[in-house]
């Protein structure tokens, strides 16, 4: 599918499911793009954030993403709480910069993209999705490298227990939302079987449950560190 040139949205038009398992997206500029990234960092942890990349911008996730909010939803969990801890991890700072302003800007992006009138403009405008795409990247990537270099375990376990809060709560608003929020997705998910509203709420529950475990691991990791600290002591 030559979806990065067909209705001004990268991943195109919104599947069926017959022909998800065909939908994958081969535009030469992000491929090209990901190979050299992944050159670039084939010796450090951040690899495997390109293969998260991969898999979110050219696998068929991409294009369901097009059909259903829930696996825009995935995608964007992606983005903000697999790849960007791996490529941070891979970009180490030396010194410890603060986490707040980080953690400020990262959930000021996601939410802002989550606003109805910008999310369906950047579905519909490929300058504007890639707007989206990298600023969600890219803040997120910048927390995540603020809480890696900490040198206090116990801010790094508390900025990571808020990032999960923020992440949940955006959740538990949209699952509990009385009607569906996105005109983009206000007809594709009857195609996969479900109302607009039910695909919301699943979206929902996906960054409400599922996109916790990130957080959850990053709060286990500190939680270790400062115990050994302490141990040391």
């Amino acid at each position: 599918m030559d979806g990065w040139i067909i209705d001004g949205t990268y991943c195109g038009p919104a599947p069926v499911p017959a022909d998800l398992l065909l939908s994958w997206n081969l535009d030469p500029v992000l491929l090209a793009a990901l190979a050299g990234a992944a050159f670039a960092l084939r010796r450090t942890r951040a690899v495997w954030g390109v293969a998260v990349l991969f898999v979110a911008f050219v696998s068929p996730l991409c294009a369901l993403s097009s059909a259903l909010f829930a696996a825009r939803t995935v995608h964007h969990v992606l983005l903000v709480a697999v790849a960007a801890p791996l490529l941070a991890a891979g970009w180490p700072t030396r010194r410890a910069p603060g986490v707040a302003l980080p953690f400020l800007v990262s959930t000021a992006t996601l939410w802002a993209w989550h606003l109805p009138e910008a999310y369906d403009l950047a579905l519909g405008d490929m300058a504007v999705y890639w707007a989206m795409q990298l600023s969600l990247l890219g803040t997120a990537t910048l927390f995540w490298r603020a809480v890696l270099a900490s040198r206090a375990a116990p801010d790094a376990l508390l900025w990571s227990l808020a990032g999960l809060m923020q992440m949940g709560f955006l959740g538990a608003l949209l699952t509990f939302a009385p009607s569906p929020l996105y005109a983009a997705h206000a007809a594709a998910p009857l195609d996969w079987g479900l109302t607009p509203l039910a695909d919301q709420q699943l979206g929902g529950l996906i960054m409400w449950v599922p996109a916790a475990l990130p957080y959850l691991a990053m709060i286990a990791l500190a939680a270790r560190r400062s115990w050994r600290a302490a141990v040391a002591a």
